[in-house]
């Protein structure tokens, strides 16, 4: 998984690529955290998504209302997506 862009006071979401290595559709589950600039958590949430086999997905994760996005000053997300079963 790859982090995009973070979420700020005009786009209240996070864009992240998911990549699926494997050779069936696969839903994940995404964890993006998102910041203020002392470090502290904002929202922290798990998104899923759903990836083609062999393919990438390009998503966006809501950080939960224009509000909370304008606290917002980095994100930081979990390198691996979590497979759903």
């Amino acid at each position: 998984m790859r982090l995009i862009k973070c979420a700020d006071a005009k786009t209240p979401y996070a864009t992240v690529q998911v990549s699926n290595p494997n050779n069936k559709t696969v839903r994940f589950d995404v964890h993006v955290a998102f910041l203020d600039m002392n470090g502290g958590t904002v929202e922290a949430l798990f998104y899923e998504v759903k990836v083609p086999a062999k393919g990438k997905v390009t998503a966006r994760v809501p950080v939960g209302g224009d509000d909370m996005a304008a606290e917002v000053d980095h994100c930081d997300v979990d390198p691996e997506a979590l497979v759903q079963v």
